[in-house]
């Protein structure tokens, strides 16, 4: 009887609970029509799926990242939801719909493709919203100032977009905000002075912008602040002593900037700091002991952190009063002095003028630094000990180079002595052969891998109806070129080569050409015919919107005349395609010559994506040692070329002869002045000589005079168009080995805002630096993410690196950019450097 009442008990229990659990699933259903509405149409504009927000469902109860209070909407998170396959081919800022719900208290949207600018009206209707997040969403375009309508915003994440433009005061409204995280974007002038009313905040991150100017001291104001990261920006002037008043900060960060003058003593006031980083500025002046020793006093060893290098400090180096950091980086500054035992310190201290640590710099650094300061160094002392050793190791390492020197000496006498024989039997059984000659060829020369199929002649009069005379595009000079299609009615073109017009092996280099490199930045090679014992036929696919020429300035009314002119967008695609076609052709092994770069030769599809023609001239550049047939084709002199070297042989040619012609291709796209890249003559010569003086990389208004009238472009476009033609300026250098190689140009059109933008980066410290430390200052953002850039840079002694895999598009109307992109580039562009170096010169 016990066992059943207890068996009652449970079981009225379960039902209770069972009751109360459905009642309370019941009252959270969604209650109003108007929000209703409002989701499923938010559903639609963004393109959900079913699956997530499946369409009959309750949203409170089955819609993934819906949270109901109340039978009312507070929360929505599309982050990690997946679009439609429609709704992927036409993403965007589709949120007016959220409008409609007034109680929003959180939106996430991060890592959710929101691509588009954040409307003024977002933030004048969500007077309950404590959340946004809109991280690495997509997002372009400037901050709304209405943001700082929200009223009880606590926690602002935008970071990771491309947003643009100032900050705007307005951020500084909202009393409540506890997380501002503005970081990775492109942002642009000062941090507003208003920033010191968020009495609440918490975390202040605007690290991996283009901010400039000094850090505001109001700063100091946020008591309650326990993270600010300001790095990786252009801020300048030195860092504000009201910094030190921030208790509770847990987190500094300002590197990577430029950022001058000694650390304030009131940052002893940071009593929580646990990480501190000001590498990369130009801060000077010693390390006071009382500084550290307060800081040290009050950390925790197991997790602070202490950077200083890349600066300029100076002065005896006494790390007892940092034993309380767990590490500690102060390499590449100027301590001097001995290194006492640090206990559980670990240091990075190499780069200074200290004792007993490795990979310092030299006495004479060090000596000459001091001196202009006005101080005393003391050279360290070697110890005998230490003084035989290093004897030691110099007799025993000379002794090993001078055996190796013999050794070599010896393997060179013998192969020449092997040379010398097989030269005579050579003579004696074949016959000596000129320099130039061409070997025998079979019939069929090349492979005909890669060479399309193999067509008819039959086959070809059919396409191009018989070669008729509206068929032809134009005679050129390795062929004429006539418009065909296929059986299928593929469009093409075919260039028919005459041998009794033209020299044999126009064709036979092209073919080997395209039979060992493929780039989808090379016109492609469909088919040919060679059959024919006097015509040669080669079958290329259709480009429809033709060559550069064609399509700079193009007739739309040929009754009215009208001329329709490029976009800067489109233009800025067509010279980032050609340097990209370019620079792999110039880092084949062995490099390959072009020869016949101009705006003909870059032919454009209908997306106006680039492919490079005109390849009947290609030529191996000179100083190869391979002799294979691609080679020795090439090698052969073809037709006579005055380049901008001067040079009339194209065993001449090379890879700074492209660069040159590109140039001269790039002031084509700035000016549209057409037939500059086609011709060298004394006219062309003459107006390169007219243009350059207006292309400086101290003055963005000067390039106006001299920009395409037809173009319509904004301040930040004209940032774009000054850097490409300080990049052209720089390739029509009249020096070859000055001309910046293919890998480079290309680095900096993907890239064309940091050429400018990064200047200013650099103006306060231009005198203390040397000049071969300018290229980092300028393009130091290029030159951290690969072995290649550690190479580079070795002589600045930077390790920094930027986030700068940003490809900035603005404006719009023009078709989308698309290069093969990077984000982080290892390589320096160093040429506007040497120029800006000029210019100032000439100044005084």
């Amino acid at each position: 009887m016990e066992e059943a009442r207890r068996v009652l008990v449970m079981v009225a229990i379960f039902m209770f609970v069972l009751i109360r659990c459905g009642g309370a699933r019941q009252q959270v259903k969604l209650s109003s029509h108007v929000e209703r509405v409002a989701l499923l149409k938010l559903r639609s504009s963004l393109g959900l799926r079913a699956k997530d927000w499946p369409l009959k469902a309750d949203p409170c109860l089955k819609w993934a990242g819906v949270q109901c209070q109340n039978g009312r909407v507070v929360g929505i998170s599309v982050s990690g939801l997946r679009r439609t396959r429609l709704g992927r081919k036409n993403p965007r800022f589709a949120l007016d719909f959220l409008a409609n719900l007034t109680l929003l208290q959180d939106f996430n949207a991060s890592g959710f493709s929101l691509p588009g600018t954040i409307p003024d009206w977002f933030g004048n209707s969500f007077n309950a919203l404590q959340r946004l997040d809109l991280r690495s969403c997509s997002v372009i375009g400037p901050i709304p100032s209405s943001l700082g309508n929200l009223p009880k915003l606590n926690y602002l994440y935008l970071s990771g977009n491309s947003l643009a433009g100032a900050i705007s005061p307005a951020l500084g409204q909202l009393s409540e905000l506890l997380v501002l995280d503005l970081s990775q974007n492109t942002l642009t002038g000062s941090v507003p002075s208003s920033f010191e009313s968020l009495g609440t905040l918490t975390k202040l991150d605007l690290s991996s912008n283009f901010l400039s100017g000094s850090i505001p001291a109001g700063l100091g104001k946020l008591s309650h602040l326990q993270y600010l990261n300001l790095s990786d920006n252009s801020f300048a002037s030195s860092i504000p002593s009201q910094l030190g008043g921030l208790s509770q900060l847990v987190e500094l960060d300002l590197s990577k900037n430029s950022l001058s003058g000694s650390l304030p003593l009131e940052l002893r006031g940071l009593r929580s700091l646990r990480r501190m980083n000001v590498e990369h500025n130009v801060l000077e002046g010693p390390l006071p002991d009382d500084l550290f020793m307060s800081l040290s006093s009050n950390v925790n060893a197991t997790v602070a952190v202490f950077n200083l290098s890349n600066n300029q400090l100076y002065g005896s180096l006494n790390l007892l009063s940092l034993r309380k950091f767990s590490l500690v980086d102060l390499s590449d500054n100027y301590f001097q002095g001995k290194v006492p035992d640090a206990s559980q310190t670990t240091a990075t201290l190499d780069g200074n003028c200290l004792q007993i640590v490795p990979g310092q710099r030299s006495l004479e650094d060090c000596r000459q630094f001091y001196n202009v300061r006005g101080l005393s160094f003391e050279a360290p002392e070697t110890s005998k000990t230490n003084k035989r050793l290093i004897y030691i190791m110099v007799g025993l390492f000379g002794g090993i180079g001078l055996i190796v020197l013999l050794v070599f000496v010896m393997v060179l006498i013998l192969r020449m002595c092997d040379k010398g024989v097989a030269n005579q039997r050579g003579t004696a059984n074949v016959g000596s052969v000129t320099e130039g000659d061409c070997p025998s060829l079979p019939k069929d020369p090349v492979s005909m891998t890669g060479l399309g199929e193999s067509f008819t002649y039959e086959n070809i009069l059919l396409f191009t109806d018989d070669f008729s005379e509206a068929n032809l595009i134009k005679n050129g000079h390795s062929g004429d070129l006539f418009h065909g299609f296929l059986v299928g009615g593929v469009p093409v073109v075919i260039k028919r080569v005459d041998l009794r017009s033209f020299k044999k092996e126009s064709y036979m280099i092209e073919l080997e050409f395209f039979s060992k490199v493929s780039h989808n930045r090379l016109v492609p090679l469909l088919g040919h015919c060679l059959e024919h014992e006097n015509e040669k036929l080669l079958v290329y696919k259709d480009m429809p919107n033709g060559d550069l020429a064609n399509s700079l300035h193009r007739i739309t009314n040929s009754k009215e005349g009208n001329l329709q002119s490029l976009d800067w967008i489109t233009r800025l695609k067509i010279a980032t395609g050609a340097a990209e076609g370019l620079a792999y052709l110039h880092e084949c092994t062995p490099p390959i010559i072009h020869r016949d770069i101009q705006a003909s030769s870059i032919l454009l599809d209908d997306k106006f994506e680039v492919r490079i023609g005109s390849l009947s001239e290609v030529h191996v550049q000179e100083g190869d040692s391979r002799h294979n047939v691609l080679a020795r084709f090439w090698r052969k002199p073809q037709i006579s070329e005055q380049g901008p070297s001067g040079s009339s042989s194209s065993s001449s040619a090379t890879c700074a002869h492209d660069v040159y012609c590109f140039g001269k291709v790039l002031l084509e796209l700035v000016t549209g002045k057409l037939g500059i890249s086609k011709s060298d003559d004394a006219a062309t010569r003459e107006w390169l000589e007219q243009i350059l003086p207006y292309i400086s990389s101290c003055d963005k208004e000067l390039v106006t005079k001299i920009i395409d009238p037809s173009l319509i472009i904004d301040d930040d476009l004209l940032e774009e168009v000054w850097a490409m033609a300080i990049v052209a300026r720089s390739c029509l250098n009249p020096k070859p080995s000055k001309r910046p190689p293919m890998k480079h140009i290309l680095k900096a059109l993907e890239n064309p805002v940091k050429v400018v933008r990064e200047e200013s980066f650099t103006s306060v410290r231009m005198r203390t630096m040397s000049p071969s430390s300018w290229s980092f200052a300028f393009f130091g953002s290029w030159q951290h993410s690969s072995s290649d850039g550690a190479t580079n840079a070795g002589n600045t002694g930077t390790s920094g690196s930027r986030q700068s895999g940003r490809v900035n598009s603005h404006g719009s109307g023009g078709h989308e950019h698309s290069s093969s992109n990077k984000r982080l580039s290892s390589e320096i562009f160093p040429e506007p450097i040497e120029m800006l170096d000029l210019e100032r010169q000439d100044e005084h």
